[in-house]
């Protein structure tokens, strides 16, 4: 009997773009087939905020998932929106649009989506982030007794080794860029990278550092 390719599809959701990561499951390890995004031009764009989000969520439909539904994907993995929001409609909105995408990933693909914290899918995809930090904000280096007792207490920090105002999407799209330099990355009209890469490698992240996190995949067998 001949065996059936698994693909595991990746998705990091916000109201503007959809970044899309699809890897091939060959094991320990995963291929990266697709990394692409989908972001919805509505018009004439609906009044009602909620109408729109519904139109965005049927133009994922049409340009991703009715496209890809019969190549054999067996799981989905979703970003869980961030909620470190002052406003409560930001947030509200995200967590709408977040439960309309898995919806329809249900419906079209018949798979009940897997989540990861936006924390836990850098600090599993990305091991190498996580450091001891020996700088306060202001760049001043902390006691010496202060970071060795981090050190006995193994307490790193997500991007702890980099400044405390660093970009982090930079970062991860440079650890994504450095893993798959065969990716050809969009670039605007000023000839700096478009924000939708960086809603690209946060997908990537969603895939590898679930992967990792449930020790199907090992950060060490990525390349």
């Amino acid at each position: 009997m001949e065996n059936k390719e698994n693909f595991i599809l990746g998705l990091d959701v916000s109201t503007k773009t959809i970044g899309i990561a699809l890897y091939k499951d060959i094991g320990e390890k995963g291929e990266l087939i697709q990394l692409t995004h989908v972001t919805p031009k509505i018009k004439p764009l609906p009044k009602n905020k909620t109408q729109e989000l519904f139109e965005k969520c049927n133009a994922f439909e049409e340009q991703f998932l009715n496209k890809y539904r019969d190549i054999g994907i067996t799981k989905v993995i979703i970003e869980e929106p961030l909620l470190r929001s002052n406003n409560v409609n930001t947030v509200g909105t995200l967590l709408r649009f977040n439960g309309m995408i898995s919806r329809s990933v249900y419906q079209k693909l018949g798979i009940v989506p897997e989540f990861i914290s936006s924390f836990d899918a850098r600090a599993f995809a990305f091991p190498e982030l996580m450091d001891i930090r020996t700088h306060n904000k202001k760049g001043e280096r902390y006691p010496e007794k202060e970071i060795q007792k981090k050190i006995d207490a193994d307490k790193k920090t997500l991007f702890g080794g980099y400044d405390w105002y660093i970009d982090k999407k930079v970062v991860i799209w440079e650890k994504v860029a450095d893993l798959y330099p065969q990716v050809t990355w969009l670039y605007n009209r000023n000839h700096a990278l478009a924000k939708e890469n960086y809603d690209m490698t946060d997908s990537v992240a969603c895939v590898l550092g679930y992967m990792n996190k449930e020790k199907v995949w090992l950060a060490e067998n990525r390349k």
